[in-house]
């Protein structure tokens, strides 16, 4: 392992990033993209290429080129689009057959402000993106690429837009800030509306882990406003008032300050929903604010139609203390992986006090045997036979904590006992760190990329990594069993499995994920470089691989006909020459090298943006002609 020290080589007023070419706003040239850490790359990373070709850094992989290339995805981005910018092609063309829709990438865009503070990725505001695939003339296919942030009542407070100036005020769980008063200082939890987007219901929202989805115009990008989608008993709607965090000052609940949730709603809706497709259904999920202080959880699981009507809504509580970021269903049940977490006494004081990170409130509580819990919630009690007590969890032979969760599914095994599998990515307690994700220091306010790497490839129960969990249900004797395993015998850090979302609940055969090819020893785990395709019937694996010095998010599956008829989205970022491309790619010919590229297209470099979290594929409708 490379241990990456905290204060890197000091870069040289000499290199300097690409100036702005392109007016997309009124103040295209008054800021160039900064990393959190940095103002300007060392020289030795400032080589140019063309044509995605690599640079002769990459002979040299060492330690440094490896740290900037880390800073390098976590670029800041201020600039946005006005217009849709048709995107250029650098390899091949998009087929003529490809769908016509959207894929609403959702994410941070800002990390550093004008005052010297920085923030934690999970903290920066959400910068929107979107490409549109759209006719061309003469049976061809276009790619339009628009950029926007979403208009939190937190972005609209810390942006200056006259003078395109930032100042954070509010810190966010993960990060600190510099200056400001900290004792007492109620302005923690900003909803930055950065981790998921959905398109439901003719409606686009951008989603956060602890409150309300933000409304998207669908076209434009603009944001229309909170929308109210659980806190009325779940009409839906849009909100009107203000976030009570922005009303300042105010007295200070020391529940909520020990809980580290200020002003967070009595519900948080989590990020991550689901589809139903077999019945036309949204299902998300929220859970009660205050259950970080308490030994046990309050769960209420809520399904609509498209037209957002509430079809039913079920309050689960649980006597465990957990932290669910992602879940799975059935066709009878609603699955939690029970990641288990405790009070950090002495990190509560001192974040109390100022001195570390709301988030160092939390931290992850591991088994104390080898197994780990796995709820399963009747989906629709009124069928349910009665036959075993879902407060009871199935103990999984494993201490793992779930990360992100593919798809689940039920069949009936040769006996005729029903059976549950989930695909999903896990990892361990021990590499699970809620203060160190993606190699943040709050301390320095710079990221460390060895905090994404301990791990040898010897550990991989460690790292990130895609599992099968089999459940087996025996309604004779109230009982279950349960088995994990390596799926596929895949043995390379991974995470971000999807499937085609025709198959969501429903049994697929094929299971898609980012993972790390290994084939940089100074960043063997993290970031992602490589997709990976499984076929869970035939138990075989095949890869495909970005070019050397560039990361990958995670891929999204445009659907067509067939389970594997269709096209896979990815953007490509490439760090030594501080460009994004989309990457399409034929799911069909994954292990066949640069041949599984249908078409690789530029996003301009003044608008190369960092590292996207989750996305969503939105065909064209009627509202989109």
């Amino acid at each position: 392992m490379i241990s990456f020290p905290p204060n890197s080589p000091s870069p040289t007023p000499a290199a300097k990033l690409p100036r702005h070419h392109h007016d997309h706003n009124k103040n295209s040239n008054r800021h160039v993209p900064k990393a959190i850490s940095i103002s300007s790359p060392p020289p030795t990373i400032t080589t140019t290429t063309t044509n995605h070709e690599t640079t002769p850094l990459d002979q040299n992989d060492d330690a440094v080129a490896a740290f900037w290339d880390y800073q390098f995805l976590f670029i800041s981005q201020r600039k946005e689009t006005t217009q849709p910018i048709t995107l250029l092609p650098v390899n091949g063309a998009v087929p003529p057959d490809f769908p016509k829709g959207t894929y609403y990438l959702a994410g941070p865009g800002l990390f550093s402000d004008d005052h010297g503070s920085t923030v934690h990725p999970l903290d920066g505001h959400g910068y929107l993106k979107s490409f549109h695939v759209a006719a061309a003339g003469e049976g061809n296919k276009e790619v339009q690429f628009m950029a926007k942030y979403v208009r939190t009542e937190a972005q609209m407070e810390e942006h200056e837009p006259e003078t395109d100036t930032w100042r954070f005020t509010h810190r966010g769980p993960f990060s600190l800030l510099k200056g400001g008063r900290r004792v007492g200082n109620t302005k923690v939890m900003k909803n930055v509306a950065n981790t998921s987007v959905l398109k439901w219901g003719r409606r686009l929202f951008c989603l956060w882990e602890g409150g309300d989805p933000y409304q998207i115009d669908h076209r434009s990008l603009d944001t229309v406003g909170r929308f109210g989608l659980i806190d009325d008993g779940g009409g839906g709607g849009e909100k009107k008032e203000k976030e009570s965090h922005d009303a300042g000052g105010g007295g200070v609940d020391l529940w909520d300050v020990a809980a580290g949730v200020f002003r967070m709603p009595p519900k948080r809706l989590l990020s991550h929903y689901k589809l139903d497709t077999k019945r036309d259904r949204l299902l998300t999920l929220s859970c009660n604010a205050e259950d970080m202080l308490m030994p046990r959880n309050n769960f209420t699981f809520y399904e609509y139609d498209s037209n957002f009507k509430l079809l039913q809504k079920q309050e689960f509580e649980i006597p465990d203390r957990l932290m669910i970021h992602d879940w799975a269903f059935t066709d009878t049940h609603y699955i939690l992986f029970g990641n288990r977490i405790k009070i950090d006494v002495l990190g509560a004081i001192q974040a109390v006090c100022g001195l570390s990170p709301m988030i160092s409130t939390l931290s992850v509580d591991p088994p104390s045997s080898s197994t780990s819990p796995i709820y399963l919630l009747p989906r629709f009690p009124e069928n349910d036979d009665g036959g075993r007590d879902w407060r009871v969890p199935v103990e999984a032979p494993a201490p793992m904590w779930l990360l992100h969760v593919g798809n689940a599914f039920q069949t009936v095994d040769e006996s005729g006992n029903a059976e549950i599998r989930v695909h999903a990515a896990t990892c361990s307690y021990q590499w699970f760190n809620f203060t160190k994700l993606f190699g943040y220091n709050w301390r320095s306010g710079k990221l460390d990329p060895s905090a994404m790497n301990f791990a040898k490839e010897s550990e991989y129960e460690l790292l990130p990594h895609l599992v099968e969990v089999t459940i087996n249900l025996h309604a004779a004797d109230s009982g279950s069993t349960c088995d994990v395993a390596p799926l596929n015998q895949w043995n390379k850090a991974t995470d971000f499995p999807i499937i085609n979302p025709a198959f969501s609940g429903d049994r697929h055969r094929y299971v898609y994920a980012a993972a790390c090819s290994g084939s940089r020893p100074t960043l063997p785990h993290f970031p992602f470089d490589t997709v990976v395709k499984m076929d869970v019937e035939e138990g075989s694996v095949a890869t495909w691989t970005a070019p050397r010095r560039t990361f990958i998010g995670e891929p999204i599956f445009v659907p067509k006909r067939e389970e594997d008829d269709g096209y896979l989205l990815v953007v490509e970022y490439a760090v030594a020459i501080q460009k994004c491309y989309l990457v399409i790619l034929d799911p069909k010919r994954i292990g066949e090298g640069d041949d599984a590229i249908a078409a690789r297209l530029e996003v301009p470099r003044e608008l190369n943006f960092p590292l996207g979290f989750h996305g969503f594929w939105a065909p064209d409708d009627d509202d989109d002609l």
